[in-house]
């Protein structure tokens, strides 16, 4: 198993371990286990690379929590309109 030596600042370091804790990990096991997460977050950043990639992001949209029936049109205009108007986005 190879070894890594990281110089961080004290505050930080403690601001680690203390979350690393939390999770009841070890800070070693916390480190690796956000290097994994940001190596699986750029993975599923790539562009597709087919078909097959296409359908599992659209399965993945589905899954997630929102409304049962998006808002027609006039809705969606409505609401352009108005930010317009006030020169801010409402979302």
């Amino acid at each position: 198993m190879g070894r890594v030596q990281l110089v961080i600042p004290d505050e930080d370091r403690d601001r680690f371990v203390h979350q690393a804790r939390r999770e009841s990990m070890t800070l070693s096991a916390s480190i690796r286990a956000a290097a994994q997460q940001r190596l699986h977050q750029q993975k599923r950043d790539r562009l597709f690379g087919g078909t097959a990639d296409l359908e599992e992001f659209f399965r993945e949209c589905d899954a997630l929590d929102g409304p049962a029936e998006e808002p027609d049109w006039e809705e969606h205009v409505a609401v352009i309109n108005e930010s317009r108007l006030r020169g801010a986005s409402g979302t």
